[in-house]
């Protein structure tokens, strides 16, 4: 088996390959260490009795739902299967002349890589790279004003981004959106992992939806919620007509994620104790991980982007750990990784396996 493969995949998350029996901890998915809600996984059963039952294809209830819930209208979301069902659906609908026109779409690096890949497989070849800087710590800067040009008809952003985790600050992104309505350019703007900031309400752009109708949020259950094997994710946008065009397969959310998604917008008490503890969390990794002399980038989400002066994979692979290697990120290379954060106990398993592979591999220093 090539081990540093393992970690080198498109997307983190480990589940078919138990290390000879070992005990595997999985650090590559950026999920809630808490694990899917009781009240979640109580839906989850007493939909599965009635999984003979077609879903209703509009997820008219969970709609509603997400629509008390944020006060959005109903008529302005759309429910898929997880965060990258609505990326795709956004691709393809953007590859389509009535709406692409030949344009070019604009991401940042490094990114989520669905974005990039979904664009390219529904023929988008366009494709603009707005490289982030290390030595700003991956902050988007003023200038990607200058890359919203007329020529570009689409923008993803992740907020905050996915490896980096560094937020878009909203003085800029607010000027992002002004841009966006002067040159025509629909703003795709993913909050997946907003809900793990401490202050998530000081970094969404849900207020300008009304004003905006070229501006898209996605948002899912996936990661917050421990829900990615149920698969659910959601887009906001007041232009009805785009989001009627952002055509998918038939039944493509279950009748057990709905469920579930509406028993999840419920638990409020989760909500605030999985905030609390991935901040203390985070920040104790984040000193850790300084105190071991890596250069890590002071993420807001769920996880941490690191550097490390020698290669991890195979030795915490070998201790039984995954992390995610980063080498497959446009603008990162090898020697960055991403962790999530996970229980205590996992957290200082993680530490001391850090620890000791510095000293270890030495020799193999960059």
């Amino acid at each position: 088996m090539d081990i540093l493969n393992i970690n080198m995949a498109e997307h983190g998350g480990r589940t078919d390959d138990d290390n000879g029996g070992m005990n595997m901890i999985d650090f590559s998915a950026n999920v809630s260490p808490f694990g899917t809600p009781d009240g979640v996984r109580q839906a989850l059963e007493n939909a599965a009795r009635d999984a003979h039952i077609y879903p209703d294809p509009s997820c008219r209830r969970l709609r509603g739902a997400i629509s008390d819930a944020y006060g959005i209208p109903a008529e302005w979301i759309l429910c898929g299967n997880g965060a990258s069902d609505l990326i795709w659906r956004i691709a393809l609908a953007s590859s389509r002349k009535s709406f692409y026109r030949g344009r070019a779409a604009l991401i940042v690096a490094p990114t989520f890589s669905e974005y990039e890949n979904a664009l390219k497989a529904c023929g988008r070849v366009n494709i603009k790279r707005y490289n982030l800087n290390l030595d700003a710590d991956f902050y988007i800067r003023s200038d990607f004003l200058n890359w919203i040009t007329g020529d570009v008809d689409l923008i993803f952003l992740c907020q905050p981004n996915n490896p980096t985790g560094m937020p878009v600050r909203m003085d800029l992104a607010r000027r992002i959106l002004n841009r966006c309505r002067e040159t025509g350019t629909r703003l795709i703007w993913d909050e997946c992992f907003l809900d793990f900031m401490d202050s998530p309400e000081n970094y969404t752009l849900l207020d300008a939806l009304s004003s905006e109708p070229n501006l898209i949020i996605l948002r899912a259950f996936t990661k917050f919620y421990g829900m990615a094997g149920a698969r659910l994710g959601y887009a906001f946008c007041s232009d009805e007509n785009y989001l009627n065009n952002l055509i998918g397969p038939p039944w493509s959310v279950s009748r057990l994620a709905q469920e579930a998604g509406i028993a999840a917008l419920r638990d409020l008490n989760y909500t605030r104790n999985l905030r609390d503890y991935i901040s203390r969390e985070r920040s104790r990794l984040y000193r850790g991980l300084k105190l071991l002399n890596f250069r890590v980038i002071p993420g807001t989400a769920n996880f941490l982007l690191f550097q490390s002066p020698v290669y991890l994979d195979q030795f915490l692979y070998q201790n039984g750990i995954f992390i995610r290697n980063c080498g497959n990120f446009k603008n990162l290379n090898a020697f960055w990784y991403r962790i999530a954060v996970r229980t205590e106990q996992e957290n200082n398993r993680l530490l001391d396996a850090l620890r000791e592979a510095v000293g270890t591999l030495a020799e193999n220093r960059i």
